[in-house]
Protein backbone atom coordinates (compact mmCIF):
# COMPACT_ATOMS: atom_id res chain seq x y z
CA UNK A 1 0.00 0.00 0.00
CA UNK A 2 1.19 3.68 -0.68
CA UNK A 3 2.22 5.23 2.14
CA UNK A 4 0.20 7.97 3.45
CA UNK A 5 1.59 11.72 3.26
CA UNK A 6 3.36 12.70 6.18
CA UNK A 7 3.08 15.86 8.11
CA UNK A 8 4.76 18.45 6.04
CA UNK A 9 7.67 21.45 7.17
CA UNK A 10 6.37 24.79 5.86
CA UNK A 11 8.10 25.37 2.71
CA UNK A 12 8.55 29.22 2.32
CA UNK A 13 10.11 31.06 -0.74
CA UNK A 14 13.47 31.23 1.50
CA UNK A 15 13.56 27.66 1.76
CA UNK A 16 13.18 26.34 -1.35
CA UNK A 17 15.61 29.14 -2.49
CA UNK A 18 18.44 27.81 0.06
CA UNK A 19 17.93 24.50 -1.53
CA UNK A 20 18.04 25.29 -4.85
CA UNK A 21 21.50 28.00 -4.27
CA UNK A 22 23.19 25.05 -2.86
CA UNK A 23 23.61 23.27 -5.82
CA UNK A 24 23.94 26.32 -8.03
CA UNK A 25 27.04 27.19 -6.05
CA UNK A 26 28.12 23.44 -6.25
CA UNK A 27 27.98 23.83 -9.93
CA UNK A 28 30.55 26.08 -9.85
CA UNK A 29 33.86 26.85 -8.84
CA UNK A 30 34.96 30.00 -6.99
CA UNK A 31 31.13 31.74 -6.86
CA UNK A 32 31.89 35.47 -5.93
CA UNK A 33 29.52 37.17 -3.26
CA UNK A 34 26.55 38.34 -5.43
CA UNK A 35 22.56 38.56 -4.01
CA UNK A 36 19.83 36.05 -5.54
CA UNK A 37 16.58 36.68 -4.47
CA UNK A 38 12.82 37.63 -4.77
CA UNK A 39 13.27 40.94 -3.94
CA UNK A 40 16.04 43.87 -3.60
CA UNK A 41 18.64 41.46 -4.51
CA UNK A 42 21.33 42.08 -7.48
CA UNK A 43 19.83 38.86 -9.56
CA UNK A 44 16.11 39.41 -8.95
CA UNK A 45 13.85 36.47 -9.37
CA UNK A 46 10.06 37.34 -10.15
CA UNK A 47 7.58 34.84 -7.60
CA UNK A 48 5.69 32.59 -10.20
CA UNK A 49 4.45 29.66 -8.09
CA UNK A 50 1.76 31.42 -5.82
CA UNK A 51 -0.09 29.26 -3.52
CA UNK A 52 1.25 25.73 -5.74
CA UNK A 53 3.62 24.83 -3.12
CA UNK A 54 1.76 25.06 -0.16
CA UNK A 55 -0.69 22.40 -1.63
CA UNK A 56 -0.29 18.56 -2.71
CA UNK A 57 -1.04 19.03 -6.52
CA UNK A 58 2.42 16.89 -7.78
CA UNK A 59 1.61 19.10 -11.17
CA UNK A 60 2.02 22.79 -12.21
CA UNK A 61 0.38 24.47 -14.56
CA UNK A 62 1.74 23.70 -18.35
CA UNK A 63 5.30 25.54 -18.48
CA UNK A 64 5.91 27.70 -20.76
CA UNK A 65 8.82 27.09 -23.73
CA UNK A 66 11.65 29.08 -25.03
CA UNK A 67 15.07 28.75 -26.38
CA UNK A 68 18.34 29.29 -24.18
CA UNK A 69 21.64 28.47 -26.52
CA UNK A 70 19.78 26.52 -29.32
CA UNK A 71 17.51 23.91 -26.52
CA UNK A 72 13.88 24.14 -26.39
CA UNK A 73 13.42 24.16 -22.95
CA UNK A 74 10.29 24.41 -20.66
CA UNK A 75 9.98 26.35 -17.85
CA UNK A 76 7.53 26.04 -15.04
CA UNK A 77 5.90 29.28 -13.29
CA UNK A 78 6.46 31.37 -15.58
CA UNK A 79 3.76 33.90 -15.07
CA UNK A 80 4.53 36.76 -18.12
CA UNK A 81 5.20 34.95 -21.11
CA UNK A 82 5.61 38.68 -22.54
CA UNK A 83 9.05 39.17 -20.28
CA UNK A 84 12.06 37.96 -21.48
CA UNK A 85 13.37 34.60 -19.26
CA UNK A 86 16.29 37.49 -18.35
CA UNK A 87 17.19 41.23 -18.41
CA UNK A 88 20.34 42.45 -18.03
CA UNK A 89 20.34 45.76 -16.20
CA UNK A 90 22.86 48.61 -16.10
CA UNK A 91 24.17 48.93 -12.37
CA UNK A 92 25.47 45.76 -11.63
CA UNK A 93 21.62 43.78 -11.75
CA UNK A 94 20.05 41.62 -13.77
CA UNK A 95 16.11 40.41 -13.24
CA UNK A 96 15.06 37.03 -14.00
CA UNK A 97 11.16 36.33 -14.82
CA UNK A 98 10.87 33.19 -15.19
CA UNK A 99 10.89 31.89 -11.96
CA UNK A 100 13.96 29.55 -11.91
CA UNK A 101 14.27 28.60 -8.60
CA UNK A 102 10.53 27.46 -8.07
CA UNK A 103 10.75 25.42 -11.34
CA UNK A 104 13.91 23.77 -10.27
CA UNK A 105 12.67 23.33 -7.05
CA UNK A 106 9.95 20.96 -8.18
CA UNK A 107 11.98 18.88 -10.70
CA UNK A 108 15.38 18.46 -8.02
CA UNK A 109 13.38 17.85 -5.17
CA UNK A 110 11.49 15.17 -6.61
CA UNK A 111 8.01 17.12 -6.07
CA UNK A 112 5.95 15.22 -8.73
CA UNK A 113 6.59 11.37 -7.53
CA UNK A 114 6.14 12.39 -4.00
CA UNK A 115 2.88 14.21 -4.39
CA UNK A 116 1.56 11.57 -6.91
CA UNK A 117 -0.27 8.19 -5.87
CA UNK A 118 0.61 6.75 -9.32
CA UNK A 119 2.98 3.28 -8.80
CA UNK A 120 3.64 0.78 -11.26
CA UNK A 121 3.36 -2.95 -10.40
CA UNK A 122 6.57 -2.92 -9.06
CA UNK A 123 5.70 0.32 -6.60
CA UNK A 124 7.60 2.82 -8.69
CA UNK A 125 6.87 6.00 -9.98
CA UNK A 126 5.73 5.48 -13.69
CA UNK A 127 7.55 6.80 -16.30
CA UNK A 128 4.82 7.41 -18.16
CA UNK A 129 2.88 9.98 -15.42
CA UNK A 130 6.21 12.29 -15.37
CA UNK A 131 6.40 15.80 -16.71
CA UNK A 132 9.11 14.42 -18.61
CA UNK A 133 7.32 11.74 -20.85
CA UNK A 134 3.98 14.52 -20.67
CA UNK A 135 6.30 17.08 -22.09
CA UNK A 136 8.87 15.43 -23.57
CA UNK A 137 12.62 16.52 -22.05
CA UNK A 138 13.76 13.40 -20.33
CA UNK A 139 17.03 13.31 -22.30
CA UNK A 140 17.82 17.15 -21.44
CA UNK A 141 18.73 18.40 -18.03
CA UNK A 142 16.56 21.12 -17.52
CA UNK A 143 17.77 21.80 -14.25
CA UNK A 144 21.47 22.30 -15.84
CA UNK A 145 20.33 24.92 -18.28
CA UNK A 146 18.52 27.09 -15.44
CA UNK A 147 21.06 27.50 -14.06
CA UNK A 148 23.11 28.10 -17.18
CA UNK A 149 20.75 31.54 -17.14
CA UNK A 150 21.35 31.89 -13.98
CA UNK A 151 25.13 32.00 -13.79
CA UNK A 152 24.86 34.55 -17.09
CA UNK A 153 22.67 36.80 -15.34
CA UNK A 154 25.86 36.52 -12.40
CA UNK A 155 27.96 37.17 -14.47
CA UNK A 156 26.80 40.10 -15.80
CA UNK A 157 26.21 41.53 -12.32
CA UNK A 158 29.76 40.68 -10.57
CA UNK A 159 31.56 40.99 -14.48
CA UNK A 160 33.13 37.79 -13.36
CA UNK A 161 33.12 34.12 -15.06
CA UNK A 162 31.85 31.45 -13.53
CA UNK A 163 33.43 28.34 -13.95
CA UNK A 164 31.85 24.74 -13.86
CA UNK A 165 32.64 22.60 -10.99
CA UNK A 166 34.49 19.71 -13.24
CA UNK A 167 34.55 17.28 -10.69
CA UNK A 168 36.48 14.37 -10.38
CA UNK A 169 40.66 15.80 -11.95
CA UNK A 170 39.11 18.23 -13.70
CA UNK A 171 38.03 16.20 -16.53
CA UNK A 172 35.24 17.34 -19.26
CA UNK A 173 32.37 15.10 -17.44
CA UNK A 174 33.00 11.69 -15.32
CA UNK A 175 31.70 8.60 -16.05
CA UNK A 176 30.56 5.98 -13.23
CA UNK A 177 30.31 2.54 -14.33
CA UNK A 178 28.23 -0.07 -12.57
CA UNK A 179 26.74 -3.32 -11.92
CA UNK A 180 24.07 -4.86 -10.31
CA UNK A 181 24.69 -8.61 -9.52
CA UNK A 182 21.85 -10.26 -9.38
CA UNK A 183 21.91 -13.49 -11.63
CA UNK A 184 25.59 -15.86 -11.42
CA UNK A 185 23.96 -19.06 -12.03
CA UNK A 186 21.07 -18.59 -14.60
CA UNK A 187 22.23 -18.32 -17.52
CA UNK A 188 21.99 -22.01 -18.94
CA UNK A 189 17.42 -21.91 -18.32
CA UNK A 190 16.68 -19.94 -20.82
CA UNK A 191 18.10 -22.13 -23.96
CA UNK A 192 17.36 -24.86 -21.77
CA UNK A 193 13.61 -24.34 -21.62
CA UNK A 194 13.67 -23.12 -25.28
CA UNK A 195 14.84 -26.65 -26.28
CA UNK A 196 12.00 -28.25 -23.74
CA UNK A 197 9.41 -26.72 -25.62
CA UNK A 198 10.79 -27.66 -28.79
CA UNK A 199 11.05 -31.21 -27.66
CA UNK A 200 14.70 -31.18 -28.63
CA UNK A 201 15.58 -33.53 -25.36
CA UNK A 202 19.08 -34.00 -26.86
CA UNK A 203 19.27 -29.82 -26.37
CA UNK A 204 17.93 -29.90 -23.08
CA UNK A 205 20.07 -32.77 -21.64
CA UNK A 206 23.49 -31.34 -22.61
CA UNK A 207 22.23 -27.51 -21.27
CA UNK A 208 21.64 -29.28 -18.00
CA UNK A 209 24.89 -31.28 -17.82
CA UNK A 210 26.36 -28.37 -18.71
CA UNK A 211 24.73 -26.23 -15.77
CA UNK A 212 25.81 -29.34 -13.73
CA UNK A 213 29.45 -29.68 -14.79
CA UNK A 214 30.62 -26.11 -16.21
CA UNK A 215 31.15 -22.44 -14.97
CA UNK A 216 27.74 -20.83 -15.65
CA UNK A 217 28.10 -18.08 -18.00
CA UNK A 218 26.43 -15.60 -16.29
CA UNK A 219 29.49 -16.56 -13.65
CA UNK A 220 32.27 -14.03 -14.80
CA UNK A 221 32.66 -11.02 -12.49
CA UNK A 222 36.61 -11.44 -13.05
CA UNK A 223 35.70 -10.98 -16.66
CA UNK A 224 33.23 -8.31 -15.96
CA UNK A 225 35.81 -6.22 -13.84
CA UNK A 226 38.77 -6.77 -16.46
CA UNK A 227 36.29 -5.44 -19.26
CA UNK A 228 36.16 -2.01 -17.59
CA UNK A 229 39.49 -2.03 -15.98
CA UNK A 230 40.80 -2.61 -20.62
CA UNK A 231 39.21 1.23 -20.74
CA UNK A 232 41.42 2.61 -17.50
CA UNK A 233 38.00 2.71 -15.89
CA UNK A 234 36.39 1.31 -12.24
CA UNK A 235 33.81 -0.57 -11.68
CA UNK A 236 30.99 -0.49 -8.65
CA UNK A 237 29.17 -3.81 -8.02
CA UNK A 238 26.16 -3.92 -6.27
CA UNK A 239 25.73 -7.19 -4.37
CA UNK A 240 22.35 -8.81 -3.41
CA UNK A 241 22.49 -10.25 0.00
CA UNK A 242 19.19 -12.01 -0.24
CA UNK A 243 18.39 -15.07 -2.24
CA UNK A 244 14.97 -15.65 -1.22
CA UNK A 245 12.25 -14.32 -3.35
CA UNK A 246 10.56 -10.80 -2.24
CA UNK A 247 6.64 -10.91 -0.39
CA UNK A 248 5.38 -10.01 -3.84
CA UNK A 249 7.29 -12.91 -5.49
CA UNK A 250 9.60 -11.08 -7.28
CA UNK A 251 13.15 -12.59 -7.42
CA UNK A 252 15.77 -11.75 -5.65
CA UNK A 253 19.70 -13.51 -6.30
CA UNK A 254 20.05 -16.74 -7.53
CA UNK A 255 23.44 -17.55 -5.65
CA UNK A 256 23.86 -16.92 -1.96
CA UNK A 257 26.23 -14.15 -1.04
CA UNK A 258 28.46 -16.13 1.00
CA UNK A 259 29.47 -18.65 -1.77
CA UNK A 260 30.75 -15.40 -3.62
CA UNK A 261 33.13 -13.85 -0.92
CA UNK A 262 36.24 -15.24 -2.69
CA UNK A 263 35.33 -13.71 -5.85
CA UNK A 264 34.16 -10.43 -3.87
CA UNK A 265 37.60 -10.01 -2.04
CA UNK A 266 39.43 -10.35 -5.15
CA UNK A 267 37.31 -7.66 -7.12
CA UNK A 268 37.77 -5.43 -3.95
CA UNK A 269 41.92 -6.46 -4.24
CA UNK A 270 41.25 -5.55 -8.19
CA UNK A 271 40.63 -1.98 -7.29
CA UNK A 272 36.80 -2.20 -7.87
CA UNK A 273 34.26 -0.34 -5.49
CA UNK A 274 31.98 -3.32 -3.77
CA UNK A 275 28.35 -1.65 -2.33
CA UNK A 276 24.86 -3.31 -1.30
CA UNK A 277 21.63 -4.35 -3.71
CA UNK A 278 19.00 -3.92 -1.34
CA UNK A 279 16.81 -6.48 -2.01
CA UNK A 280 13.23 -6.33 -2.67
CA UNK A 281 11.25 -4.39 0.43
CA UNK A 282 14.10 -2.76 1.77
CA UNK A 283 13.03 0.53 0.30
CA UNK A 284 10.85 0.87 2.73
CA UNK A 285 12.18 -1.04 5.33
CA UNK A 286 15.46 0.65 7.65
CA UNK A 287 15.33 -2.56 9.37
CA UNK A 288 15.44 -5.31 6.80
CA UNK A 289 18.05 -2.86 4.94
CA UNK A 290 20.09 -2.58 8.10
CA UNK A 291 20.36 -6.21 8.55
CA UNK A 292 21.53 -6.58 5.11
CA UNK A 293 23.58 -3.85 5.86
CA UNK A 294 25.15 -5.93 8.41
CA UNK A 295 25.37 -9.39 7.47
CA UNK A 296 26.13 -8.44 3.37
CA UNK A 297 29.13 -6.58 1.56
CA UNK A 298 29.55 -3.40 3.38
CA UNK A 299 31.60 -4.66 6.90
CA UNK A 300 33.19 -7.24 4.86
CA UNK A 301 35.45 -5.04 2.81
CA UNK A 302 36.72 -2.28 5.31
CA UNK A 303 37.95 0.07 3.05
CA UNK A 304 34.44 0.09 0.99
CA UNK A 305 32.11 0.38 4.25
CA UNK A 306 34.42 3.59 4.33
CA UNK A 307 31.87 5.18 2.21
CA UNK A 308 28.69 3.44 2.22
CA UNK A 309 26.42 3.36 -1.47
CA UNK A 310 23.30 1.89 -2.49
CA UNK A 311 21.45 0.89 -4.99
CA UNK A 312 18.21 -1.06 -5.37
CA UNK A 313 17.09 -4.16 -6.78
CA UNK A 314 14.27 -3.35 -9.52
CA UNK A 315 15.05 0.20 -9.26
CA UNK A 316 12.99 -0.01 -6.00
CA UNK A 317 12.21 3.53 -3.92
CA UNK A 318 9.23 5.07 -2.47
CA UNK A 319 9.47 8.87 -2.25
CA UNK A 320 7.37 8.97 0.88
CA UNK A 321 10.06 6.74 2.83
CA UNK A 322 13.33 5.67 0.42
CA UNK A 323 14.87 8.90 1.33
CA UNK A 324 14.68 8.67 5.11
CA UNK A 325 15.56 5.05 5.28
CA UNK A 326 19.10 5.69 3.66
CA UNK A 327 19.45 8.91 6.01
CA UNK A 328 18.37 6.83 8.87
CA UNK A 329 21.14 4.03 7.92
CA UNK A 330 23.66 6.96 7.29
CA UNK A 331 24.24 5.81 3.66
CA UNK A 332 26.70 8.53 2.12
CA UNK A 333 25.36 7.82 -1.41
CA UNK A 334 22.62 5.92 -3.63
CA UNK A 335 22.54 5.85 -7.05
CA UNK A 336 18.77 4.24 -7.44
CA UNK A 337 17.01 6.99 -9.73
CA UNK A 338 16.61 6.40 -13.15
CA UNK A 339 13.15 5.81 -14.61
CA UNK A 340 13.57 2.08 -15.80
CA UNK A 341 11.50 2.82 -19.10
CA UNK A 342 13.91 5.52 -20.46
CA UNK A 343 17.11 6.70 -20.30
CA UNK A 344 17.32 10.16 -19.18
CA UNK A 345 17.50 12.26 -15.91
CA UNK A 346 14.66 11.46 -13.60
CA UNK A 347 15.11 14.83 -11.36
CA UNK A 348 16.12 16.74 -14.70
CA UNK A 349 19.90 17.23 -13.36
CA UNK A 350 23.36 15.73 -14.67
CA UNK A 351 25.13 16.00 -11.66
CA UNK A 352 25.05 14.53 -7.95
CA UNK A 353 22.49 16.18 -6.02
CA UNK A 354 20.55 16.15 -2.50
CA UNK A 355 16.30 15.42 -2.99
CA UNK A 356 14.61 17.56 -0.24
CA UNK A 357 13.11 16.07 3.26
CA UNK A 358 9.79 17.22 3.03
CA UNK A 359 9.21 16.53 6.30
CA UNK A 360 12.31 18.48 7.95
CA UNK A 361 11.97 21.33 5.38
CA UNK A 362 15.60 20.77 4.06
CA UNK A 363 17.82 18.67 2.06
CA UNK A 364 18.57 15.14 2.64
CA UNK A 365 21.59 13.76 4.50
CA UNK A 366 22.57 11.23 1.63
CA UNK A 367 24.06 12.03 -2.07
CA UNK A 368 22.00 11.05 -5.01
CA UNK A 369 24.17 10.25 -7.96
CA UNK A 370 21.09 9.71 -10.84
CA UNK A 371 21.37 6.39 -12.80
CA UNK A 372 21.03 7.92 -16.92
CA UNK A 373 21.64 4.47 -18.83
CA UNK A 374 20.17 0.66 -17.78
CA UNK A 375 21.38 -2.23 -20.01
CA UNK A 376 17.46 -3.51 -19.50
CA UNK A 377 15.84 -0.34 -20.16
CA UNK A 378 17.49 -0.18 -24.01
CA UNK A 379 16.40 -3.84 -25.48
CA UNK A 380 13.59 -5.31 -22.53
CA UNK A 381 10.07 -5.82 -24.57
CA UNK A 382 8.34 -3.49 -22.15
CA UNK A 383 10.78 -0.42 -22.24
CA UNK A 384 12.50 0.63 -25.23
CA UNK A 385 12.93 -2.33 -27.43
CA UNK A 386 15.83 -0.61 -29.85
CA UNK A 387 17.97 -2.22 -32.20
CA UNK A 388 21.59 -3.39 -31.01
CA UNK A 389 22.72 -0.60 -34.35
CA UNK A 390 20.02 2.19 -32.57
CA UNK A 391 21.66 1.91 -29.03
CA UNK A 392 24.39 4.42 -29.41
CA UNK A 393 23.15 6.59 -31.31
CA UNK A 394 19.88 7.10 -29.11
CA UNK A 395 22.35 7.44 -26.38
CA UNK A 396 24.67 10.51 -27.98
CA UNK A 397 22.54 13.22 -27.69
CA UNK A 398 21.47 12.57 -23.87
CA UNK A 399 25.44 11.75 -23.16
CA UNK A 400 26.70 15.41 -24.69
CA UNK A 401 24.10 17.04 -22.21
CA UNK A 402 26.12 15.85 -19.94
CA UNK A 403 29.51 16.65 -21.32
CA UNK A 404 28.06 20.23 -21.95
CA UNK A 405 27.28 20.57 -18.26
CA UNK A 406 30.57 18.45 -16.81
CA UNK A 407 27.68 16.09 -15.33
CA UNK A 408 28.33 12.47 -14.44
CA UNK A 409 26.66 9.58 -16.61
CA UNK A 410 25.84 6.27 -14.87
CA UNK A 411 25.87 3.29 -16.72
CA UNK A 412 24.36 0.58 -15.05
CA UNK A 413 25.45 -3.25 -17.12
CA UNK A 414 24.33 -6.02 -15.41
CA UNK A 415 27.37 -8.66 -15.34
CA UNK A 416 24.65 -11.14 -17.41
CA UNK A 417 24.63 -8.73 -20.15
CA UNK A 418 28.17 -9.58 -20.59
CA UNK A 419 27.21 -12.61 -21.96
CA UNK A 420 28.43 -13.50 -25.55
CA UNK A 421 25.44 -14.91 -26.73
CA UNK A 422 23.63 -11.46 -26.03
CA UNK A 423 23.59 -9.54 -29.20
CA UNK A 424 21.05 -7.01 -28.32
CA UNK A 425 22.22 -5.54 -25.35
CA UNK A 426 25.17 -7.46 -24.36
CA UNK A 427 29.69 -7.18 -24.45
CA UNK A 428 28.96 -5.40 -27.94
CA UNK A 429 26.61 -2.61 -27.48
CA UNK A 430 28.92 -2.07 -24.07
CA UNK A 431 31.79 -1.65 -25.59
CA UNK A 432 30.65 0.99 -28.15
CA UNK A 433 29.41 3.11 -25.11
CA UNK A 434 32.55 3.04 -23.27
CA UNK A 435 34.20 3.41 -26.59
CA UNK A 436 32.45 6.64 -27.12
CA UNK A 437 32.93 7.88 -23.27
CA UNK A 438 37.06 7.55 -23.99
CA UNK A 439 36.75 9.62 -27.04
CA UNK A 440 34.93 12.19 -25.29
CA UNK A 441 37.96 12.00 -22.74
CA UNK A 442 35.26 11.11 -19.88
CA UNK A 443 36.73 10.61 -16.35
CA UNK A 444 36.41 7.20 -15.09
CA UNK A 445 34.96 7.16 -11.71
CA UNK A 446 33.57 5.61 -8.42
CA UNK A 447 30.91 5.88 -5.86
CA UNK A 448 34.04 6.94 -3.23
CA UNK A 449 35.60 9.10 -5.77
CA UNK A 450 32.52 11.20 -6.64
CA UNK A 451 31.68 11.89 -3.00
CA UNK A 452 34.94 12.74 -2.44
CA UNK A 453 34.66 15.72 -5.30
CA UNK A 454 31.54 16.84 -4.08
CA UNK A 455 31.81 20.07 -1.50
CA UNK A 456 28.45 18.44 0.27
CA UNK A 457 29.68 15.08 1.01
CA UNK A 458 31.86 16.55 4.03
CA UNK A 459 29.19 14.64 5.72
CA UNK A 460 31.18 11.45 4.42
CA UNK A 461 32.90 10.94 7.21
CA UNK A 462 30.38 11.52 9.89
CA UNK A 463 28.00 9.11 8.49
CA UNK A 464 30.43 6.30 7.95
CA UNK A 465 30.82 6.53 11.35
CA UNK A 466 27.49 5.89 12.19
CA UNK A 467 27.05 3.73 9.45
CA UNK A 468 29.66 1.69 11.06
CA UNK A 469 27.88 2.36 14.60
CA UNK A 470 24.98 1.09 12.95
CA UNK A 471 26.10 -2.29 11.71
CA UNK A 472 27.92 -3.27 14.90
CA UNK A 473 24.74 -2.88 16.57
CA UNK A 474 22.85 -5.02 14.45
CA UNK A 475 25.52 -7.59 14.26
Amino acid sequence: MLPPLPPLAPLSADTRLTYVLRHFRQAYTAMPAVSIGYSGAQVQLTEGSGAFFSQTNPYPPEPEWREWRGRRLPFFFFLDPQKPLVELLPGGRAHLHADLVSAAFYLLSGWQEYFSDARDQHGRFPFSVSVQHRYGFVAVPVVNYYFDILKAAVEHVTGQPLLPNGGPEDAPFAAFITHDIDNLRSAWKQPAKAALKAGNLLSFGRQVVRHLTAPDAWDNLAQVQQTVASYGAKSTFFFLPKNHPGANGTPNADYALTSVRPQVQALADAGAEIQLHGSIGTATDADQLGREAAVGVLPYHSEQAAVPGSRFHYLGWEPRTTPAVLDELAFAYDTTLGFAEHFGFRNSYCRPFHLFDFRAGRAHGFLEIPLNVMDATLYHPNYLRLAPEEILPALQPMLGEIERFGGVCTVLWHNENFDPANHQNGPQQFHAIMEYLRSRRATFVNGRDICSSVASCQFVQRLATRNRQLIAGNS
